[in-house]
Formats: structure tokens, sequence, C-alpha cells
């Protein structure tokens, strides 16, 4: 048979298909920097704004609840700063150990320790009455410093992973706490499971305005120092380096060890002070519950603000202003508390995609 009368069987002409390139991007503007972030936090809200919207929160209600909530009154203006005050400091006490690249995740744990060393002093009457809040605060201090040497030690030296031991001295801490509050600290006027009612002398004294105590002031200031510190000093540029590339830190001289010490124990003394300040300020006592759902909170602020000393105090603000939104939906239009989770977690994810575009540029190549 002639092969050349063999029918022709037409052969699929290739498909063209675009696959994406990705390339570094060797610098990124500011300006750039903002619209990716500005553009994740636009996409995060009508993500939410949709979700709520199938749950039966008609857009309209939810800006209603909102403006309700945060502006309708001295008030309620002063109920969401009261939230705040303690969520500024969380986020300020992780956004210290993050930006040396520290994962701490042990900040219950260091709040918890804080409370304690801060209710001894007063338990005790450690020191005169004029000095007593200020002991307190420095006490507080010191038992965060305490809680976090260890998993510092054990990373600097032994390369144990810090989110291990951070997170599991959480439940050591938060047995020691049940220990005083149901034996030798138990209140022995209403034999709760809570310390004794502090003396107005040691609380944190109200600023006169609502119910807003110097436990804001504090914060603010405390942002104001770390923001100088990160932005305008010397310290601030080493700790940059050193997060950026630990290697090339060491090979230049940069003092890796005493840096990374230094970030660490001063992210243990700011996380026992957001117990102190929600002891004396919030509770007036200590009690068994303080410092639930501050690790997930301080973790989610830190990271929404970029560590910026004060983009953790807009989002601390937005965070407290989704907390007491959340609570009246709850209430009023019977959204599940799991749904503002939820609405927390889009955030996250939002945000943490804009890294990619921030630290990649995607070019579309033809390919066959």
């Amino acid at each position: 048979m002639d092969k050349t009368a063999m029918p022709v069987t037409p052969t699929a002409k290739p498909r063209l298909r675009l696959v994406p390139l990705l390339e570094p991007r060797q610098r990124v503007s500011d300006r750039f920097n903002v619209l990716v972030y500005m553009a994740s936090l636009a996409v995060a809200t009508a993500l939410s704004v949709g979700l709520l919207w199938l749950a039966g929160v008609a857009p309209s209600d939810l800006g209603r609840e909102i403006a309700t909530t945060a502006f309708s009154s001295p008030r309620a203006l002063g109920s969401v700063l009261a939230q705040t005050t303690p969520l500024i400091v969380a986020g300020l006490a992780t956004a210290i150990a993050f930006r040396s690249s520290f994962w701490n995740i042990g900040l219950e744990g260091q709040m918890i320790l804080g409370a304690i060393f801060a209710t001894a002093v007063a338990v005790w009457d450690i020191g005169p009455e004029s000095l007593r809040l200020l002991s307190m605060a420095l006490a507080a201090c010191l038992g965060g410093i305490i809680w976090i040497a260890g998993p510092a030690y054990l990373k600097l030296r032994l390369q144990v992973n810090e989110v291990i031991t951070t997170l599991l001295l959480n439940y050591v801490a938060f047995n020691l706490l049940l220990h005083l509050l149901y034996g030798p600290w138990k209140d022995p006027v209403s034999s709760f499971p809570h310390s004794a009612q502090f003396e107005p002398f040691e609380r944190l004294p109200q600023l006169g305005w609502q119910n807003l105590n110097w436990g804001l002031p504090l914060a603010i200031i405390l942002a104001v120092v770390l923001w100088w510190v990160f932005s305008k000093s010397r310290v601030g540029y080493l700790i940059d380096i050193l997060r950026s590339n630990t290697t090339m830190a060491t090979a230049v001289g940069v003092p890796v060890l005493g840096l990374s010490v230094a970030s660490i124990l001063a992210s243990g003394a700011v996380g026992g002070l957001t117990g102190f300040v929600i002891s004396a300020g919030v509770e007036g006592r200590m009690t068994q519950d303080f410092f639930s759902g501050y690790l997930f909170s301080g973790v989610l602020i830190a990271f929404l603000g970029r560590n910026q000393p004060f983009g953790v105090v807009i989002v601390a603000f937005l965070m407290a202003l989704l907390i007491l939104v959340g609570q009246s939906l709850q209430v009023f239009f019977g959204v599940p508390s799991a749904l503002v989770q939820l609405v927390q977690g889009i955030f996250i994810i939002c945000v943490a995609a804009s890294e990619f575009f921030l630290t990649y540029n995607m070019h579309w190549r033809s390919a066959v």
C-alpha cells in the first residue's frame, strides 16, 4: 500500500497559555507600600461587609451600629478608648519581640506574672503608699522579664523554638495564678477566687473624663518612646539590620546577642506591664481571666500595625471598635461570635497577602 495515499490526521494546534513569572522587588517605595496596604484593607473590609450582609446585617445597619458604638456620645467614645488602652500595650509588647525576630507567643503568661508581681506588692504592703503604684508597675515589668528570660536563653544559646517554650509557659503561669487565687490570695471578704480589692492609691487614677484612667496616657507615652527608639535612634537602626539579615549584622560588627536580649526582655517587661494596666486600671484586683484573649489580639494588632508603634495604636483602636461592635451585633442581630472572629481572620489573610505583592513583581509570559 502506498503510504503517500494514507489520510493525514490533522494535528491539534498548541494551546497558548499564560504563566506567572515572579521577580523579587529590589526596592519598594513608601507610596507603593501604603497603596498596597490600603488596598488589602479595602478588600478585607469589602469581604467582611459582604459576609455580614449574608448573615443578615445590612451595610446601612452596620454603618449605623459603628457610628452608634463609637461616636454617638462621649460615653460611647470613652468606652472604646477604655477598651483600646490594654490592647495598645499588648500590641506594643508583641511588636517589640517581632521586630527582633523573636516570636513571643507567651504574652498571656507574661501578663499573668506581671499581675502577680504587682498584686504581691499590694498584698504585702511593700513600700510607702505614695510610691505604691510605681512599685507595682516596676514589679509587673520585672515579672514579665523573669517569665520571658527562660525562653530567651533557650532560644539564643540552644536554638530551642521560642514558639513552643513561650506558649507552654502560658499554662504554667495560669496554674500558678489559680493556685494563688484559690489559695492564699483568695478574697477574704467574699471568698471568691480573686484577690482582695486594691486600695485607692494602688489603682490607676481617673483622668476625669468618662471612665478613662491614666492607663491611656501611659500607653500613648510608651508608643511615642518606642517610635523614637525604632525610628530615630541608633539602636532602632541596628535592630532593623538584625531583623533583615542576622549573618550580615554579625559580619559588620552589630552586637547581635546584646540587641536580641535587650529586645526580648523589653517585650517581656511591656507584657508584664499589660497585666498591671488591666489589674490596677480596669479590674482593681487580680482575677482569674483578666488576660483571656490578649494573646491573639496582641499578635493580630502587631501584625496589622506592621510592628510600628503608631500603627499599633491605630489598629488597637480599630480592634477595640470591632470588639464592641461585635458584641452589639451579637445582642441585636444574633451574629455568632465565630463570625466576628472570622472577620478578624479575613483582615489577617488580606494583610498577609499584601506582603506577597510587596516582595515580588509579577509578570505574565506566554508558554506552550
